[in-house]
């Protein structure tokens, strides 16, 4: 199936809300799941899964289900058995998509043994694609030349204040997804001037105006929610056009501010 415009993000949510937000969110249209080891609520994401299929609220191959290998299993053989895992945790027989969630090469991680174990996977269909996740642009080539599949898609911070234009640019060139996380700057994006200014011009939301101008970069946003207001207001961001003056505006934000940049795991040349 295509990469469904947008998805639901599960970062930080509990088990319990990551059960409530996926049924929720596929109930009200959602086809594209995002969740991860590190985030601790595959099981819950799991039970939400279970609940829209037993019930016949979507087939499962209309839905995709992406997670992601945790960077303490990133060793080759780790990663194939955590995978295993979080298909029995998601309940699922197949992952749409499993990415390594980040370069860790200090935990090993290796592009062509760790990529080569969940390449097993695919031919054993556990996985349909492979993706990576935190990757740069020189790092995203070395894993897409190592590995045996074709590279998926990588996923990495994105907003107003994050443009990631040069990798945006590389990966498009390269036939690569772009999926974006943290599309509304961890909230600090929507009291951005220039949002709230094309928010109000166009009566939609701040996140609304977020969301459609990165979809208009031809990349896929991932927004967590839990309030069934929030995720309603998410999805509807998939219909907005923006003016192209005003996509102009939010390119032009000088602002430039990376949120997420843990120790030992990120890449190196984010703190340049």
């Amino acid at each position: 199936m295509e990469l469904p415009k947008i998805g639901l993000g599960t970062w930080m949510l509990k088990p319990k809300e990551a059960t409530y937000s996926v049924i929720e969110a596929i109930k009200m249209g959602y086809r594209f799941i995002d969740t991860a080891q590190a985030y601790m609520n595959e099981q819950g994401v799991g039970e939400g899964l279970r609940e829209v299929l037993d019930t016949g609220i979507v087939k499962r191959e209309e839905i995709f289900i992406a997670t992601k290998v945790h960077p303490i299993r990133v060793r080759p053989k780790n990663a194939y058995k955590s995978t295993l895992k979080s298909a029995i945790k998601l309940k699922l027989d197949y992952i749409d998509l499993i990415q390594i969630h980040w370069p860790a090469f200090a935990l090993g991680y290796s592009h062509e043994k760790t990529l080569g174990e969940l390449s097993k996977l695919v031919d054993e269909g556990i996985v349909k694609h492979i993706g990576i996740s935190n990757f740069t642009s020189k790092q995203t080539k070395e894993a897409a030349e190592a590995c045996d599949k074709p590279l998926f898609s990588n996923q990495v911070e994105h907003h107003p204040y994050l443009q990631q234009k040069e990798l945006l640019e590389m990966m498009k060139k390269s036939g690569l997804h772009f999926i974006s996380y943290s599309p509304l700057g961890r909230g600090k994006a929507l009291g951005d001037a220039i949002i709230s200014e094309i928010a109000k011009k166009n009566e939609i939301s701040t996140a609304q105006v977020c969301l459609a101008w990165i979809m208009s970069k031809g990349a896929y946003p991932i927004p967590k929610a839990t309030s069934l207001d929030h995720i309603k207001d998410n999805f509807a961001a998939k219909d907005v056009v923006l003016p192209e003056e005003d996509l102009k505006k939010i390119d032009g934000i000088t602002t430039v501010e990376r949120y997420v940049h843990p120790p030992v795991v990120a890449p190196k040349e984010w703190k340049k």
